[in-house]
């Protein structure tokens, strides 16, 4: 490793696994910083450094005007050529950032590169904004962020399941519908945590991760509501072509054609937006299990 590299060992800090970047004392504080992840932008953001920022990933679209900043790829798919472009002197990244190759060249250059570690819970959003703010150098201010956030969250799932003491909609989330090939959230992802937070439960739950389901095998999940990203371009399955598919005609989600859908990073990204997409979430699950 160049000795030119800052980078020091993992630690555990405040509950996230981050890699140390030590400066001396009479060093500059880092003030091109990339941010790599939705979430830990819009933490910079909410922290009001994003004068700080040099470069962003393209998942990280949120504020709008973050996407004036330069894309150095997306999140695990970075290429150091367009990282190092922007000559950073941070580099603040999600956990699971790469690829690891990618990684190991920019601590080499002499980056410092801190790793976000990423729960879906509300304990887990609190420690990520810690996280960031002590990668920054604002612990103070993440700290007042954190506990903000962490009442905001705590307020509207209880909200939710007020909410959802009438009837407890069941929700599958469909990550993807391409080509008949339907693959679900099911245990164990942000998708599961969204669902549970709002008030909901996760027609998928015997299930872990995000898989692949048989037609015959969603018919036995029997939603009330599908849950989908908003997506656009290629990626997108439209309403009629979804309600068309026989595993999902065959729900009482298909049989009565309920759908929400959500932006991605807004819904699954677990970042101080967290408490106000549980909110709208389970609004949405009220309005749509009453119809």
């Amino acid at each position: 490793m160049s000795p030119l590299c800052r980078f020091s060992s993992v630690v555990a800090l405040a509950g996230a696994v981050i890699g140390t970047a030590a400066f001396a004392a009479d060093e500059p504080e880092p003030n091109r910083i990339i941010a790599i992840g939705s979430s830990v932008t819009e933490i910079v953001y909410a922290l009001g450094q994003q004068d700080r920022l040099v470069g962003r990933d393209r998942t990280s679209t949120y504020p709008v005007d973050v996407l004036d900043l330069p894309d150095v790829g997306y999140i695990r798919a970075l290429s150091p050529e367009g990282v190092l472009s922007v000559k950073p002197d941070l580099i603040v990244a999600l956990e699971g950032s790469g690829p690891p190759e990618a990684v190991e060249v920019l601590r080499e250059a002499g980056v410092p590169f801190v790793s976000i570690s990423e729960d879906y819970s509300r304990d887990g959003v609190v420690e990520k904004i810690r996280a960031v703010g002590a990668a920054l150098g604002v612990e103070d201010a993440a700290e007042e962020l954190a506990n903000q956030t962490g009442a905001k969250i705590d307020g509207a799932h209880s909200n939710a399941v007020d909410a959802s003491v009438g009837g407890t909609p069941r929700v599958l989330f469909v990550l993807s519908a391409q080509d008949n090939r339907i693959i679900v959230g099911g245990a164990d992802t942000q998708a599961d945590s969204i669902i549970r937070l709002a008030g909901g439960v996760n027609a998928a739950g015997n299930v872990s991760g995000f898989k692949p389901m048989t037609p015959e095998a969603i018919a036995t999940t029997a939603p009330d509501v599908i849950l989908m990203m908003d997506r656009q371009g290629n990626h997108i399955t439209a309403n009629e072509d979804l309600f068309a598919m026989p595993a999902i005609k065959l729900t009482p989600a298909g049989q009565k054609k309920r759908l929400i859908r959500m932006q991605g990073a807004y819904l699954l990204g677990f970042g101080p937006r967290t408490a106000e997409a549980i909110a709208d979430l389970s609004a949405e699950l009220q309005r749509i299990n009453g119809s």
